[in-house]
């Protein structure tokens, strides 16, 4: 029979393998009986591991959530991702980064040899695009209310503080707060975002998490709404386009390039490219405005011909002239 601590150590990962385990089968897969099963879900339970028993034609047991945290059992590969999650959270946005560091070291303090040296050799630096916005950082606490009202289903009350200047009501009096109904909790470009129906506006709004400031208590739970689309990714890449509610960008072009559509898709995010011959291609862009659209293209610095429409051939002439101003 195995020692008690290993046989210990084999019970917990095999109650955190899956919720409900039938006392005949552990005692079967740890080779011991069921007698001594009993004792050492005791002895869990002694060590803060919330083991509970249930009934019935194959009674067993199951590890629940308990009041405090106890120590937890990885195997290798969910160790190895847990430690390169930590070393990634600095770029979160979430306020977590001293947590995370700490919570790495602790991890790491505990790994066998083998798997501190795949850790130690796996340094992951995160840098950030430079930018001029201004730092976005929010607090955990800001994201624990956001995240538990999504998941309660709960109107939510919050200040929203406007860039510049103050939102405020007529008679200049301090606009009320938000109320909307949470829906998604999402990232976008470094920045967290709250996905909700504005209940005094009566539509879809995204807001900036590291903005709002939640009011106590939450208000009434509701039914939730269906989301333009039924895909969050979709609809929040869509808002950032400005899109007018069809989820494309609000100007689109078609352009004849003289480069080869390999070398344009290499450098697309977006946009349709078709080959025409082995140095031309036709590509269809989409952009925020047409100024935009037209400096996307100037881009690739190749002969370009418009197919369409005819803003775009206007944008192109408009920037002509002032390019050739400048240039003078």
């Amino acid at each position: 029979m195995p020692k008690t601590s290993a046989r210990l150590l084999s019970l917990l990962s095999l109650l955190q393998a899956r919720r409900d385990w039938p006392g005949a089968l552990l005692a079967e897969r740890l080779g011991i009986s069921p007698r001594t099963v009993r004792r050492d879900v005791d002895r869990l339970r002694e060590l803060g591991y919330p083991v509970v028993a249930f009934k019935g034609p194959d009674g067993g047991y199951r590890l629940e959530a308990g009041t405090a945290m106890p120590p937890l059992l990885f195997d290798d590969e969910q160790a190895v991702a847990l430690a390169v999650a930590l070393q990634v959270a600095a770029t979160s946005g979430a306020g977590v980064e001293e947590a995370a560091v700490r919570a790495l070291n602790t991890v790491r303090q505990v790994m066998p040899a083998r798997l501190r040296h795949r850790i130690d050799a796996l340094q992951v630096t995160a840098v950030e695009r430079p930018s001029a916005r201004p730092d976005a950082r929010v607090g955990g606490g800001v994201l624990s209310a956001l995240g538990a009202a999504v998941h309660a289903r709960e109107v939510l009350r919050f200040d929203y503080a406007a860039v510049s200047p103050p939102e405020v009501a007529d008679g200049g009096v301090p606009a009320p707060p938000r109320r909307v109904q949470p829906h998604h909790l999402v990232t976008w470009g470094g920045r967290w975002y709250l996905v909700a129906w504005d209940l005094d506006r009566e539509d879809w709004r995204t807001f900036r998490a590291d903005r709002i400031t939640p009011r106590t208590p939450t208000g009434p739970r509701f039914a939730p709404r269906a989301l333009p689309g039924g895909d969050v990714a979709a609809f929040v890449a869509a808002r950032f386009r400005g899109s007018d509610g069809s989820g494309d960008w609000p100007c689109h072009g078609e352009v004849i390039l003289g480069l080869p559509a390999a070398e344009v898709s290499r450098h697309l995010r977006d946009g349709v490219v078709e080959a025409l011959g082995p140095n031309r291609c036709r590509l269809v862009l989409g952009s925020w405005s047409w100024v935009g659209l037209a400096a996307d293209l100037g881009r690739f610095d190749a002969a370009v011909e418009v197919v369409g429409p005819a803003e775009l051939k206007d944008t192109f002439a408009r920037l002509a002239r002032r390019y050739a101003d400048a240039s003078s």
